[in-house]
């Protein structure tokens, strides 16, 4: 029997600048993967230089996922799995186990509170632009209608 909803590709960048239960920020990175699921493809994991008052190095890379869910219930379930591995709030680009981030999906674009899809910086930051394009070179802004290739091609990354 087959399921009468549909399934959407999701492009999630991931990122972790803090050791937690899994071990190393790397560590985290691959354990995120396992508790995301629906993984199609994953780039390297890379170093990053950190933004804004983070002192340490982040490790990101980027999936393509597959997924039933609509972006807000994705976003819902991200936030648990932050939760879960030990995320704390607060600052702003401050010191974080692990961060998920939906970057891109298969329906275009996507407006509602809490969420903006595609990822309002993702244009403007090497650390997601490069793991995107070892993933998903082909796939469109639907925004701007550039390939993730040229949009990293633009950004130096």
């Amino acid at each position: 029997m087959t399921s009468s909803t549909p399934s959407h590709l999701y492009v999630i960048a991931l990122g972790s600048n803090r050791r937690g239960r899994h071990g190393a920020p790397e560590a985290e990175l691959r354990a995120a993967l396992a508790a995301v699921g629906g993984v199609v493809r994953v780039s390297s994991i890379i170093a990053t230089a950190p933004l804004g008052p983070a002192r340490r190095r982040f490790a990101n890379a980027a999936a393509l996922i597959e997924s039933d869910e609509m972006p807000p219930q994705l976003l819902l379930r991200l936030k648990a799995i932050e939760r879960d591995f030990g995320r704390r709030r607060g600052r702003r680009w401050d010191s974080r186990v692990i961060d998920l981030d939906i970057i891109l999906w298969s329906g275009g674009a996507w407006s509602s509170p809490g969420l903006t899809v595609p990822h309002p910086q993702f244009r403007r930051r090497g650390f997601v632009l490069r793991p995107l394009d070892a993933i998903v070179p082909g796939w469109r802004d639907p925004l701007g209608g550039r390939t993730i290739r040229q949009l990293a091609a633009l950004a130096g990354a």
